[in-house]
This record gives C-alpha cells, structure tokens and sequence, in this order.
C-alpha cells in the first residue's frame, strides 16, 4: 500500500507540475502574443542631428526636376533613349564633383542572344517614328510614336502594313485563333502586347497586333495606354513585326465596328532600324569608405521604361541621384563625415541590366558567400503622390533565406520619418502612410538577395502602373523627400555604426524579433497540423536569432556579442513555450512525405521568372496552370534561394512553408525535378 500510495502521489505531483507548466506557458504566451501593448514612443536610431541635416539638404523638389528631365527619353532597355537618360545621370555626377573614377558607366552587350545567367538580354532597339490610322470605314488617325512613346509596341520592327482588323479576344492562346482566318492581317486583342505577337503573328501567320487594356482601371480611364513590349526570344528575333497600343475607348469602338459585321482597314507604318545589337548601361557612382573601403552597401534603382514612366521609376532613380549629390557635397563641404564604409549608387536597366553587371562583378555578394557587400536597399516607385493616387508606401523586409535586421533598421527610420513634418513648397499635403511588409521581389533587390545580399525595397502601388498616365504631374516631392531620408539615413547609419550604437540596435531588433516570433507562435497555434505548427515555430527562432546575430557584420566587440547572446535565451524561452503547447493538445501527428535528395544551383543570380514553363514543352509547361499546382513568384524565389548544396528538397519545403503557408512536398518536388531538367539545378 506504501509504495502504491508513493507511486500515486509521485503521479498526481507531476500532473500537477504538468498542469502548473502548461498554466505558466499559457500566461506567458498570453503576455507575449496576445495581451494588449502599452503604446510607447518609438526611440529614433539615427542621431538627431544626422536626421535634422538630411531633411535639411536632401531635397524632394530637387529630386522632382530629376524626374521631370529623365521622362523626357524613352528609356527602353538597350536602347539610345536610355543611353540618353544614363548620360544625364552621369553628366549630373561629374558636374556635382564625382570623379571619371567614381563615377562612370558600365556597358554590356545587348543583342536578345547573349544571355547572363538565365537572363536572355533584350535586343538592342531604335525608331524614328509611327502611326497607326483608320482607313475603313472612315478614316482617322489613331496614335503615332513619338509623341505618345506607349502607342508603339516595344521592340517593334518597322513595316508598313495596309490590311483588315480581326478580333481575337485575349489573343493570347491558340483557343482564340480557331475558326478566325488571321494572316497577313491586323488582329485586335486585349492581351499583353507580346503574348498577342507571339501567337497571332509567329503562331497564325497574322502580319501585325493592335493590343488595348479591358481591366477595371481602363473602364474608368478609358483614354489610357498600356506600356507592353514584344521581348523577343533569340529564335524569334528575325520574324518579329510591329503592333500598337491603343485606348481603351479606341479599342472598344473599333470592337464593336467588327462584331456589327463591318469591314475595318488599319495602315500601320514604322520607320528606323528596328531591333539591332546594342548595349545596356548602368551608371554606377562611388563615395569610398574612410575606415572599410572594400565593405560595401548598394543603392540601386532601374531607370529604364518608356516614356514618361515617371513613379516607375524616374522617381526611384532620381531620389538615389539626388541622395548621392547631396552626400557628396556634404562631406566635400565638411559638414558630414566620409562614412566608413563604402556607398555604391547603381541606376539599372531593371532585372536584366542588373543581372549582367552582377554577372561581371563576382566580389558583390554577401558575407555567407565570403564577399563584403553587406547590404542593399532598391527604390522602385517612391514619388507618388498620396492624395492624387490613393496610394501607399510599401517597404518590404528582407527574406527568411537572408536573415537581417536590415529590415528592423529600415521600419525605425519609417517610424521616424512619420513623426517628422515635411513639407515643402510644391508638395502635397498628405499624411505619410506606409507599410513594412514581408518579402516581396519583382524589382532588382531580387539579384542582390540572391547573393546573400540582404536587400529591402521601396515600392508604390497605384493605377498609373505601366501605363501612360504615369506622369509627372502625380509626382510628389514631399514622398520623394520621405522615401530619400528613410534610405540614406539607415545607409549612413550602418555604414559607420559604433559601439554604442551597436548595442542600442542590438536592443530594438531584439524586440522587434521577440514580436514577430510572437506571431509566429499565434500562427503556428491557429495551425491544426501540429508537425505544421512545430516547422512555424522552429524555423521563425533560427529567422529571429540569425536576424539578431546579423549586427555584428557591422560592428564587432566582446560587448556586442555578449548583448545578442544576452536576447538569445528569451526567444528560446518563447518558441519552448509555444512547442508545449502544441505538444500537448496534438491529437493526431503527422509528417510530410520526404524527399531526401539534394539539389544544386548551376546558375548564379534568380531564376528568369519564367522558369522553368518557358523552357518546358507546352504540355509539360500546363501543368503548372492546374489547381493546387501554381506557385507565387515569392515563393519560387525562396525555394531556390534556399538551395545551399546540402539541405534536401524536404527541408527547403519546410523552410519555405514556414516563411509562407504550407505547401504540398509533392508540387516542391515537381518544380525541382523540372529546372533539373531544364539544366539550372543538378541531383548533388
């Protein structure tokens, strides 16, 4: 009865203990994640005196007659119009004081054949002039090039065509094309320019494309042009031929004509060379470290696009010019000291400009890869203006497979730009409003990441996007002036980060990581899979944790490192927590099927987002479009981002269901099978 009665009271202790453990558990996840914060006065990272001379020197309005002047060249990848607007860049850099040395260009060849990476480069192109008119049943002129650069198709050839208009629909697939007799004929349709090229004209032997917008922003701006291009691949560079963008008011009445039964006759003429071998530029510019030349941070901003494109991205590219002439006269001046590290400035052609120049410089990666680039931010969008597009400033944070406090660095100087009043004389009247973000690409930050760059963009979203209404006139100085501040001072910032200031980030990034692990434990709880729910959790610590250990790229010192250590224990403490928890009300456990093999990249920078449908057959391509199959561009960009030559393709699931929301083992198995088989990963 003794040693019954001890074995009992030995249970009912560790239940108790048990229930006791899961009770503070709760009560300390409770306080963590869900009890409501006290509101506080964020503390500014950046010295009050650095801040207060940027918002001084920095200027918006500046930055604007930048913009204007850049909307004036038609800045197509590889182009004259862009080689133009590189050497307004440049001449502005010399003329501010930038030495040959530090500031230059860099050309690489552009013909549609050369590739860099998987990077096709886009053919060179040049022409002098377009028009699309009306000719049956009445006659009228519809657009013409230059004066509306958007009215032309990009990388259009010149011809000169006389032939009726045939209505295809979208125009984008061979379903659109049966019944129709299309050659030697203009098709209308409401797909993307060169999607519409592709099947109409290479597929069904059509002679030319008039493409129009039908989405809800062209309903309700019926007199906009939508900026589409052919991008030719190299086996399609001899039988490309031209096509027009026209209004959506244009392209409805002319619709309608056709589906009432009428005869329509376009003549489309384009003259001048057409697609040739050219080169793309990229403008690079230099304030060299006084104390740590060879470690860099890179400003980037693409500065192609037709014209105007002025948010997208006159706005970005003019911000980082007027970001490095103001630096570089305050400090010949003597009124900022040199930073320690070095500053690079580089204006891109977007994506494919940027991959070659990468391409050409093996030394611009991060220190997981042995390089001193330590970080990069890219501004692609910054000028909008809030009250005229209803818009907001969306600044992204770096991705789980970098892990960086870059981001923490980047929300404080946001915060601290929101509490500031700026103002300035042809500027708007808006409220800052803005949104830190997870991990998004589309934008040049992509190839730096990549690299194990840490990279952060600044983007606007608005209906003006790719269209003719991207204007000027909805340029705003005043988010030119915020967006400048907000990147040039975390630049500064980490680029001569001290002791003290070490610590005192190393403080606010620790509580910005026991938040965001806070959430993830909400999530991982609101998870019913509990081998889900433990991957959440798991994977968000080592995010947290490397995030934090990230400082001492910037600043090395016992005192640091023994602080970071110091946080350490806290986010352990909190995901043990959580996993208790999720043991405890687990039910039924699971596991996702493994796949054990080991993937290689055979490539360097990101994927060509089309990859791997564009090199697939179509049949093996339409998988992809299947329910359950697709995968974001996000999440693509992750997956081969976390391929390091010894994590499996099980684990890279994981990693990435954990950054995004689950996903099946088997589609990550498909899309890896298919770029091995397409020859940009290999079976280690």
């Amino acid at each position: 009865m003794s040693s019954l009665g001890s074995l009992m009271a030995i249970k009912c202790s560790h239940s108790r203990r048990i229930r006791f453990t899961l009770f503070i558990t709760a009560a300390l996840l409770w306080l963590f994640v869900l009890a409501p914060r006290p509101i506080q006065a964020q503390a500014d990272l950046l010295d009050p005196q650095l801040r207060d001379q940027l918002h001084e020197a920095l200027s918006g309005e500046t930055a604007k007659e930048h913009v204007i002047q850049i909307t004036r060249h038609h800045r197509i990848q590889g182009s004259r119009g862009y080689r133009d607007a590189a050497n307004y860049v440049l001449d502005e850099l010399r003329a501010a004081g930038f030495k040959k040395k530090d500031a230059f260009i860099e050309s690489f060849k552009s013909d549609g054949k050369v590739s860099y990476q998987t990077w096709q480069s886009p053919s060179g192109w040049d022409i002098d002039w377009a028009e699309l008119r009306l000719l049956e049943p009445s006659e009228e002129r519809l657009v013409g090039y230059p004066e509306i650069a958007m009215s032309l198709i990009t990388y259009s050839n010149p011809g000169d065509l006389t032939a009726e208009l045939v209505w295809v629909g979208s125009g984008t697939s061979a379903s659109d094309y049966e019944g129709k007799d299309v050659r030697g004929k203009f098709v209308l349709a409401t797909g993307y320019g060169g999607e519409v090229h592709r099947q109409a004209v290479l597929e069904h032997g059509a002679a030319a494309v008039v493409c129009y917008l039908d989405d809800e922003r062209a309903q309700q701006y019926p007199d906009m042009l939508q900026y589409t291009g052919m991008w030719p691949r190299t086996e399609e560079l001899k039988r490309v031929t031209f096509g027009f963008n026209i209004t959506n008011r244009q392209g409805e009445r002319l619709r309608s004509m056709l589906e009432s039964g009428r005869k329509v006759v376009l003549r489309g003429q384009v003259k001048g060379t057409g697609l040739e071998s050219y080169e793309m530029d990229i403008v690079v510019a230099v304030i060299r470290g006084a104390k740590h030349p060879d470690e860099e941070l890179v400003f980037c901003a693409h500065l192609d696009h037709p014209k105007e494109s002025a948010n997208d991205n006159a706005s970005g590219s003019a911000a980082i010019l007027d970001i490095a002439l103001t630096m570089n006269r305050l400090i010949d001046q003597g009124r900022l000291p040199r930073p320690e590290r070095t500053l690079r400035f580089l204006w891109v052609p977007e994506w494919y400009g940027t991959m070659a120049y990468i391409d050409a410089h093996p030394e611009m990666v991060g220190p997981d890869l042995g390089g001193k680039v330590l970080a990069n931010i890219n501004l692609d969008m910054v000028g909008e203006n809030l009250e005229l597009l209803h818009s907001r400033l969306f600044i992204t944070r770096s991705p789980a497979s970098i892990p960086s406090m870059l981001s923490d660095v980047v929300a404080n100087m946001a915060a601290m730009v929101d509490r500031m009043d700026i103002r300035t004389p042809r500027g708007s009247l808006s409220a800052f409003n803005y949104q830190v973000v997870p991990y998004g690409g589309g934008s040049d930050h992509m190839m730096f990441i990549d690299r194990k760059i840490p990279g952060i963009v600044f983007t606007h979203s608005d209906y003006t996007h790719h269209t003719s209404e991207d204007t000027p006139d909805k340029v705003d100085p005043v988010e030119l002036e915020r967006c400048e501040i907000i990147a040039a001072g975390t630049m500064l910032y980490l680029a001569s980060l001290d002791e003290d200031q070490a610590l005192d980030l190393a403080a606010w990034s620790a509580g910005q990581s026991m938040a965001r692990l806070g959430e993830a434990v909400r999530r991982a709880l609101a998870t019913t899979d509990p081998y889900e729910a433990e991957n959440i959790v798991n994977h968000a610590l080592t995010w947290e944790s490397t995030s934090l250990r990230s400082i001492e790229r910037f600043h090395s010192s016992n005192g640091l490192t023994q602080r970071i250590r110091s946080f350490i224990p806290s986010l352990e403490l909190q995901a043990q927590q959580a996993s208790q928890l999720i043991t405890a009300r687990a039910t039924t456990p699971s596991t996702p099927a493994a796949d054990n093999r080991v993937p290689l990249r055979t490539t360097r920078g990101p994927l060509f987002y089309l990859l791997p449908e564009s090199a697939l057959p179509s049949e093996a391509a339409a998988w992809y479009s299947q329910e359950g199959r697709a995968l974001t561009g996000p999440v693509r960009f992750e997956l081969v981002n976390f391929i390091d030559g010894n994590r499996t393709v099980g684990e890279i699931r994981d990693l990435v269901a954990a950054e995004f929301d689950p996903i099946d083992q088997a589609v990550v198995s498909h899309f890896m099978e298919d770029l091995v088989r397409v020859g940009v990963l290999e079976w280690k």
